[in-house]
């Protein structure tokens, strides 16, 4: 018994084309402690570690309101979602430029971590109706133009599917 739908069956929604450099979120450090003014409870304060974060979700944002503007279609999406997303990503001054390379430094971002901010700037756009409908995902960070789909310059190039079984 196959468990996933053929290739052929996934419908093409939305490609969203986001140039700017890609932020990696989920990282939190310690700002110290506050006190809770309705329950009295002191909890510890943590904040986003990564500065790159909030430019990168409101450019992820913008570049899905701006496909949405054009896209057929009844959005936002809902039900079992599909996404392919290739990152590029910058490359280093130090990496050969006459030969690929991976992008496998810490400056290029976990690639679990780029999915998390540019899932949550999908859904601030509301193209999907919340990023848990993403059920399955293909993603690649490349450095420009050593991929077949990699930018010019550091972005994103995403493509969201609805799966068989999906509700518009």
């Amino acid at each position: 018994m196959t468990l996933t739908a053929p290739e052929t069956e996934r419908e093409l929604r939305l490609t969203i084309v986001v140039h700017g450099r890609p932020a990696p979120q989920g990282s939190k450090k310690y700002a110290g402690h506050r006190r809770n003014s309705a329950s009295g409870r002191v909890s510890a304060v943590l904040v986003e570690q990564s500065k790159r974060v909030k430019p990168w979700r409101a450019l992820v944002t913008a570049a899905t309101r701006q496909a949405l503007a054009t896209a057929p279609g009844v959005f936002p999406l809902d039900g079992p979602l599909g996404a392919e997303i290739v990152f590029t990503v910058r490359k280093p001054a130090s990496a050969p430029k006459r030969r690929r390379t991976w992008p496998t430094t810490r400056d290029s971002g976990d690639l679990d971590k780029l999915l998390r901010s540019t899932f949550d700037g999908i859904a601030d756009a509301q193209a999907v109706v919340d990023d848990s409908r993403i059920i399955r995902v293909t993603a690649t960070k490349a450095f420009p133009n050593e991929h077949p789909e990699a930018l010019t310059e550091p972005g994103a190039i995403i493509r969201l599917y609805t799966l068989p079984g999906a509700t518009a």
